[in-house]
Order: C-alpha cells, then structure tokens, then sequence
C-alpha cells in the first residue's frame, strides 16, 4: 500500500523534501483494539530514515469521526493532538509530511497541521492511502 501512495502524484517529492515524517497517531483505546497503527506502517515503509512516531501526541481519546459532520469532526478533535513538549525545538522550522490511511472530512488532518504549525513547522503536507465520500453536512 504505501507503494500504491509513494507512486502518487506528487508524493515522491513531498517526500524528498521533508525533513520528517509522522503519523497519524492513534488513540491508546484503538492502538490496544487494533494492535498497531497503520499510518505509522505506512509512514515507516515510505520514508524510514524520517519517520519520527513521537513528535505528535494523540492526548485523549475521542468518539469516531466517521459518522459525525465536519463541524463536529473539528469540535470533537480540539484538544487531542498536541507536539511532544520535549520535541516542540526539533519541530520548528521543519518541512513536515502528515501520514494517513484515510482521509474523510479532513478534520484530524487539520488539526494535527495546527498543532505543528503553531509549534513553528515552516511547511506540512499530508499523505492519506484513500480518501472516503464525505457524506457529512
């Protein structure tokens, strides 16, 4: 799969020119359920030497996002993702890519970007495997 995202247009160069990779991170509730964290498989696979899985903090766990509306989407992830205090120095500055396996809506994409880029990363992409319809109001 991460070959199906690295063949991608445009990913390839995202990629190059990151200084870091990082995932999505998962909730300790779906992590425990699923065992592991598939946007960390797939950031690892697509650039291993820039992979950094700690930068980004999940800090609670939240409802799925799947059945609510962006709006609530937003709402529901305001305070989850927050950058390692010990990590924030290393952040800023960086060119940044954001893994994930599916995108929806877009809100914990966003929300993660906020985070990092309050912590002064200079540029962020994002890189999803699929993107579902969003059905959302």
């Amino acid at each position: 799969m991460a070959s199906l995202m690295q063949n991608a247009p445009w990913v390839e160069d995202a990629l190059a020119a990151a200084d870091c990779v990082l995932p999505i991170p998962l909730s300790t509730l779906r992590l425990a359920e699923r065992g592991y964290n598939q946007a960390l498989l797939l950031a690892r696979q697509l650039s291993p030497g820039k992979t950094q899985a700690q930068w980004l903090l999940r800090t609670r766990d939240t409802p799925a996002q799947r059945t609510l509306p962006r709006a609530e989407r937003l709402a529901n992830l305001n305070g989850t993702f927050a950058v390692d205090p010990l990590c924030v120095a290393q952040v800023a500055g960086k060119r940044l890519v954001l893994i994930d396996d599916v995108m929806t809506s877009g809100a914990s994409l966003h929300t993660a970007a906020q985070v990092l880029r309050k912590a002064g990363a200079r540029h962020i992409s994002a890189v999803v495997l699929a993107r579902t319809e969003n059905d959302s109001p």
